[in-house]
């Protein structure tokens, strides 16, 4: 049969130096254009004269995107290979990140937004795939590299935004946004011109001859909706203390502290990374990651709420940390528990589930706040989430060790 690669095919012996250069490229690729937003989000706020609810919404769009595109995208990468939807989903996510500086109002900013969280969504199902079909005996550290991207796309997007890039562009949050879409074209060109092409493995010809490659999600299976929901808490409350610290820093009178409070709760995450670089393979199935690392996530996101001054930084950072540590053991076990091949349809149920909560999350801590008119309370669904967090990651834990 005359078809493009699919997940389960062989790589041809690609170097594991240029495909971890790749996976860890594309992981800040698909970051840095949604964490561009929050250092900004006062500016937007001002200039496009949005309410805390709309703020939230604003959030929440590529993740409504990433629940409904999740499916699909495994269904686009049963059909038309893995690597291209993911070349696809790196070009659309940056074309469609750069042309929220042209937004006229919030809705053609939503629009926008929508767009980019359709290219990141099509491409998130992939990057899983690909860890698993260019190193599929480091899985792990394939896994931690391209969270490792993910991570630091983050802490420079969120660490070098104020100090450094709006000063550069004269404060203008749409040149802002601009300048952080280039990371992302730059990832797409290199994953046309040089990404290591497949060839059909014998296991996939024999899948050919017995029928299509299968897309659809096991939706009967207790491992998927485990992994969906503590990837759900885990991403529900990182998007939404992003996207509040700002706001909330200001009511408070605090403006100064936005820059400090999001570097450290992202570079934190970027720390934890790197310390799972060489103890992932160690942490995988255990229980004790969220036993430890959710009560901490908790914990932080209490001290942002009820602190002031260093000791909301301090606690962004132990917020950060706790969140990063437990959504990379988190990430890396759909490549471990699935079989070959079948990767990119555990991972489309697993982002559908996830994002549906992620995308719920920040629109009711927005709420929260406008009901109210208490700023910290918006922060009450977040650690709702690092409550549920500990406890869904525990259940996914002990299920996987018995896999």
């Amino acid at each position: 049969m005359n078809r493009p690669p699919a997940p389960g095919e062989s790589p041809a012996s690609p170097p594991l130096f240029a495909v971890l250069a790749l996976l860890w490229l594309a992981g800040g690729a698909i970051r840095i254009p949604l964490l561009a937003v929050p250092p900004v989000i006062p500016l937007i706020h001002d200039d496009l004269h949005m309410s805390e609810t709309q703020v939230g919404a604003l959030i929440g769009m590529p993740l409504i995107m990433f629940a409904l595109a999740a499916v699909p995208g495994s269904l686009l990468i049963a059909r038309f290979g893995v690597r291209r939807i993911a070349t696809v989903g790196l070009s659309v996510a940056a074309l469609a990140s750069a042309a929220r500086a042209a937004a006229i109002d919030i809705w053609t900013l939503y629009a926008a937004t929508l767009l980019m969280g359709f290219g990141v969504a099509i491409f998130q199902p992939a990057l899983p795939t690909l860890v698993r079909l260019w190193a599929p005996t480091r899985t792990w550290l394939g896994t931690a590299v391209s969270t490792n991207g993910m991570l630091l796309g983050v802490s420079l997007a969120s660490a070098l935004t104020i100090p450094i890039v709006l000063p550069l562009v004269g404060g203008s949050w749409r040149l802002d946004l601009l300048v952080w879409s280039v990371p992302g074209l730059v990832a797409a060109l290199l994953y046309i011109a040089v990404a290591p092409r497949t060839r059909p493995s014998a296991a996939q010809t024999a899948a050919d001859d017995a029928g299509p490659l299968r897309w659809s999600p096991n939706w009967k299976d207790p491992v998927l909706w485990l992994l969906g929901f503590t990837l759900g808490t885990n991403n529900a409350l990182f998007f939404a203390v992003n996207a509040f610290v700002p706001d909330y820093l200001t009511s408070l009178g605090r403006g100064d502290l936005i820059g400090m409070t999001l570097g450290w709760l992202n570079g934190s995450q970027l720390f934890a990374s790197f310390i799972l670089l060489g103890t992932a393979e160690r942490l995988q199935r255990q229980t004790w990651p969220f036993l430890v690392f959710g009560p901490v996530t908790a914990l932080g996101l209490l001290g942002i709420a009820l602190c002031d001054g260093v000791w909301i930084v301090v606690s962004a950072a132990a917020a950060g940390f706790g969140a990063a540590l437990t959504f990379i053991v988190t990430f890396g076990l759909p490549a471990i528990l699935s079989p070959p091949g079948e990767v990119h349809r555990m991972v489309g149920g697993m982002f559908a589930i996830s994002y549906t909560i992620a995308v719920i999350v920040p629109i009711v801590c927005g709420a929260f706040w406008d009901l109210t008119g208490l700023p910290w309370t918006s922060f009450l669904p977040m650690v709702a989430c690092a409550v549920g967090l500990t406890i869904f990651g525990t259940l996914l834990s002990l299920r996987s060790a018995a896999h």
